[in-house]
């Protein structure tokens, strides 16, 4: 196994592995900055008030507001406030 790992550092230089982590953290950096923005976040609060019209579970309804609240206190577009009856 560790002549394995010999052999592929010996054909690979230092500056591609480099390269590859560098890629690699670039991908990971976006992908987490893009789960928290505006448009997903505005997606995600839509599909649960669609799964809340379905089983009108007050407490459920309960976490939708909070997020919704949090949602208008950062994004542009608000979102009207559920009415939890």
């Amino acid at each position: 196994m560790f002549l394995t790992w010999k052999l592929i550092f010996q054909k690979n230089n230092l500056r591609n592995i480099f390269l590859i982590i560098f890629g690699i953290s670039i991908f990971l950096a976006i992908f987490f900055t893009y789960d928290t923005s505006c448009g997903v976040e505005h997606m995600s609060i839509f599909n649960e008030i669609q799964i809340y019209e379905k089983s009108f579970d007050p407490e459920f309804c309960e976490s939708i507001i909070t997020k919704i609240n949090s949602f208008n206190n950062q994004c542009n577009p608000t979102i009207e406030i559920l009415d939890c009856g």
